[in-house]
């Protein structure tokens, strides 16, 4: 849905919330300065900082950081 939003100029209800400098990045995307594009979830490193994960997932994740275990 955040890529939708980069893509439509139009203001809905849904993202009143959002002010205008919040508007920075969808500006450049119109302008053609950056690009973005879909990160399936196997390959979002930032999930390690913004979710809660299985043990597993967690040490996937640091291992594909490049943070080291010093135990």
């Amino acid at each position: 849905s955040a890529i939708n939003l980069t893509k439509n100029p139009i203001m809905h209800s849904r993202t009143k919330h959002i002010e205008i400098r919040h508007h920075f990045l969808r500006d450049h995307i119109q302008k053609g300065d950056c690009q973005i594009e879909y990160v399936d979830t196997l390959h979002q490193l930032a999930d390690i900082f913004t979710k809660a994960l299985p043990k597993d997932r967690f040490f996937e994740l640091r291992r594909e950081l490049g943070v080291l275990d010093i135990s």
